[in-house]
């Protein structure tokens, strides 16, 4: 085996120049050759394509042999193959799985760009472009986001179009009256030296399902309808339990994992107080950091399945993105 590999090896640097002046060829190699989807173990010249194209589209001179030097060869679709660029950095135009931020907050992830009503917008969080409820429509959207060096008007990309409100509970209650009567009811408490003490606090209206917002761009020229390092969205799909997934975020770059729990209710915290809970959600491992929120999550065929938005150092949780979809009439 040894001495096939040195055969090929040998081989490959003899002809690569020439191979890599074929048309369609963007890299060459020497790895095992893969038959009907399985690899074997027999030593081959690997020529990476940027697509894979039947004999009818190439020349005569630019076809691959099946052999050289007696040394088999193998075809490989790849893509262009490109430098990848720190998503913190500023983009235009913009593709998803990099830095952007409402002009009021730090930075998180663009997931990518979808439509609505036949427009481009950019989809992220509502914690990520709507800074948690606060914004107004029409806000500044920056890109890079401000903690990676936006700045307002400079690297403005997009105006915030709209968002879904986020409920929240646990809160003091802002009601006067309700704070008067809990204040009451504790002094009472007090006299008859009870040790329970009531609180009053905001009830949540209705379960959350998702935190997503959507940003109209400036320019369309600035929509780059692909993730970094991952390339154009294929489609859109269902998560199921062990499917694996992957993402591309503004903190932790490209990272994969798998659908470990579904059907998920989570209390996710927002700043100091805040706590949010959200039904019908995926859980996956540790594949994101903070900064990632808003980053859209993939299936291996490239077909989104999720919009991500909160975790621990031990797991991501993910919105689904049917409900994102449905939520904010969106397509892609």
């Amino acid at each position: 085996m040894v001495d096939t590999i040195n055969a090929a090896r040998t081989t490959l640097k003899q002809c690569s120049s020439d191979l890599l002046n074929h048309a369609n060829v963007v890299a060459t190699g020497v790895g095992y050759k893969v038959t009907n989807n399985k690899r074997t173990d027999t030593p081959c010249i690997i020529c990476s394509v940027e697509k894979k194209l039947n004999a009818l589209q190439l020349t005569s001179n630019d076809m691959i042999p099946a052999e050289i030097d007696h040394v088999v060869t193998d075809v490989v679709e790849t893509g262009v193959i490109r430098a990848h660029q720190a998503p913190t950095e500023r983009f235009r135009p913009a593709p998803g799985g990099i830095s952007v931020g409402h002009k009021d907050i730090t930075a998180g992830t663009l997931g990518c760009w979808v439509r609505k009503n036949n427009q481009w917008m950019m989809l992220s969080n509502n914690h990520v472009l709507a800074n948690s409820n606060l914004a107004s429509v029409g806000d500044a959207i920056l890109q890079p986001g401000p903690h990676d060096g936006g700045s307002n008007p400079d690297d403005q990309i997009a105006v915030l179009d709209d968002f879904i409100p986020i409920n929240l509970t646990g809160l003091p209650s802002e009601c006067n009256i309700a704070g008067s009567i809990t204040g009451f009811l504790n002094s009472l408490a007090g006299i008859v030296r009870s040790s329970t003490r009531l609180q009053a606090v905001t009830i949540q209206a209705e379960d959350n399902l998702v935190d997503a917002a959507i940003a109209r761009p400036l320019n369309e020229d600035d929509v780059k309808a692909d993730i970094l390092n991952i390339g154009p969205i294929q489609g859109q799909s269902s998560a199921q339990l062990g499917m694996a997934i992957k993402k591309m975020g503004r903190t932790t770059g490209l990272t994969e994992g798998e659908v470990l729990q579904v059907d998920v209710t989570v209390n996710v915290q927002y700043g100091a107080l805040q706590i949010a809970q959200f039904k019908d959600q995926i859980m996956a491992g540790a594949m994101s950091a903070g900064g990632d929120s808003g980053s859209a999550v993939l299936d291996e065929k490239d077909n989104i399945v999720g919009l991500l938005f909160a975790g621990s150092e031990q797991t991501t949780i993910i919105n689904r993105i049917e409900h994102v979809f449905s939520a904010l009439d969106l397509t892609l």
